[in-house]
């Protein structure tokens, strides 16, 4: 799983700055405001080929008893105890406080992995102008600027290093050659109270998991082994995702980051609907994510035994329409509680799996991809047609095939989404993401063009 870093300090140290920063993004809100961030704010980034989640903080105040400030303080104790490590923030213009004091003393009765964090420390080339932060006893102050970017590298791979297994990631090769004993990792996910724990239940034939009738029930990410079929699968039931304006309970937002992890680490993640309540914009967000992650996907409507014959229209054309980016994972219709349409499933289980990790050769790639262009070839982008000359396996789990070729910067959209559904076709890849990427060859005369000019 990915590392998770929590940053955390009092308000207005530039928390959020160095968030965007360390996610290439700019999701937190930052403004010269102090109290701006209240919640927890999750992103992912990335160092290398090192890949971590950030969790943003509000202002920390840990003797706040009431109020706003409290909650936020609830919020904050919530991110440390899921972190990994923490960056505690402090300002280097404004100097030390007491309610500096009272955060280090905080996370040093914890004992987990912690760095000082100098912000806001562009300009100053003296160290002696640090120095008294010394004495919150966190070690070594690590000075930095998150809004020029000075110093952040290097305190993200000092935070990295203090993570026991947080090494290099493998490459695409290596991540997708899985040992042969190793379990399949199954991931059911979904909205809250779809029938999650429901269904493993059904699966395992006894109420191993607590199935209430009330959103939230789950509140972890719970992992059950199961052999089926002499096949060995670690069942996950992760916490139904809602809508981050209906998220309420500090605890409930802690099991976010346990199901985000979960659905990464899966092999396979199994993506629950609910008939009688119809495809929300939330089922797309969390479809969204678990293609972003390059998990191979199923697609089960529970529920299907409480619907009549037009609401099931209803929501075929609402699977179609909203999860159409999903056109390449297999769909099932089922009820949990009557078991009901479970065997298919597992079969478009194992399809998804396998062709995630499936081989492709070099030679039948490049087959595949002549026959396309001499079907198809890609539209001229002016005074240039692109030109692909053969492909390659560059990956697994997902599967990522790289064409070689000539002027291929100019590939539209539309022809590469052609290329996969011929890719698709000849090697019947069901259920798995697949990820092109073109590779133009240098222009042996562009140099020799320039210097006679």
């Amino acid at each position: 799983m990915k590392p998770v870093v929590a940053l955390v300090g009092r308000p207005n140290v530039g928390k959020s700055t160095l968030f965007n920063r360390l996610t290439k993004s700019r999701d937190a809100i930052v403004a010269d405001y102090a109290g701006l961030t209240r919640d927890r704010h999750y992103g992912q980034g990335r160092l290398g080929r090192r890949e971590f989640i950030v969790v943003d903080t509000g202002g920390f105040e840990p003797t706040a008893e009431t109020g706003i400030y409290h909650e936020m303080a609830k919020q904050t104790r919530q991110a440390v105890a899921e972190a990994d490590v923490v960056l505690f923030v402090v300002d280097a213009r404004a100097g030390i406080s007491a309610q500096d004091h009272e955060i280090a003393s905080y996370l040093r009765r914890l004992g987990k992995p912690c760095l000082l964090v100098a912000n806001k420390a562009e300009g100053m080339h003296d160290g002696l102008q640090l120095a008294d932060f010394y004495e919150l006893g966190l070690g070594e102050v690590h000075a930095v600027s998150a809004a020029h970017g000075q110093g952040v590298r290097s305190v993200i791979e000092a935070a990295l290093d203090q993570i026991p297994g947080a090494d290099v990631e493998p490459d695409d090769e290596e991540a997708g050659e899985v040992e042969a004993n190793a379990p399949i990792r199954l991931a059911v996910a979904g909205r809250p109270n779809v029938g999650k724990s429901t269904l493993i239940n059904a699966w395992l034939g006894e109420e191993r998991l607590v199935a209430f009738d009330l959103p939230g029930t789950t509140r972890d990410a719970i992992s059950v082994p199961l052999e089926r079929e002499g096949r060995r699968f670690e069942l996950i039931d992760t916490a139904g995702l809602r809508r981050k304006g209906r998220v309420f309970e500090a605890i409930e937002k802690f099991s976010v980051v346990k199901t985000l992890q979960a659905i990464e680490s899966a092999n396979v993640v199994l993506l629950l609907l609910d008939a009688t309540q119809g495809i929300t914009d939330q089922d797309a967000h969390i479809a969204g994510f678990i293609l972003e992650s390059g998990r191979s996907v199923v697609i089960a409507v529970n529920k299907w035994d409480a619907v009549d014959e037009y609401q099931r229209e209803l929501v075929k054309r609402a699977v179609e329409l909203r999860l159409a980016f999903l056109k390449f994972a297999p769909i099932h219709f089922i009820s949990a509680r009557t078991r009901q349409g479970l065997a298919p499933v597992w079969r478009s289980i194992i399809e998804a799996y396998e062709s995630a990790h499936r081989k492709m050769p070099t030679p039948q790639l490049t087959r595949v991809l002549l026959e396309s262009v001499q079907l198809q070839p890609p539209q001229r982008s002016g005074m240039y047609r692109p030109k692909p000359r053969y492909a390659h396996q560059g990956g697994m789990n997902p599967p990522v095939i790289v064409i070689h070729g000539n002027s291929l910067e100019h590939v539209t959209p539309a022809y590469k989404r052609y290329l996969e559904g011929r890719f698709r076709k000849a090697f019947a890849l069901v259920g798995t993401p697949l990820r092109i990427e073109f590779k133009t060859a240098d222009n042996p005369y562009a140099n020799r063009e320039r210097r006679a000019n």
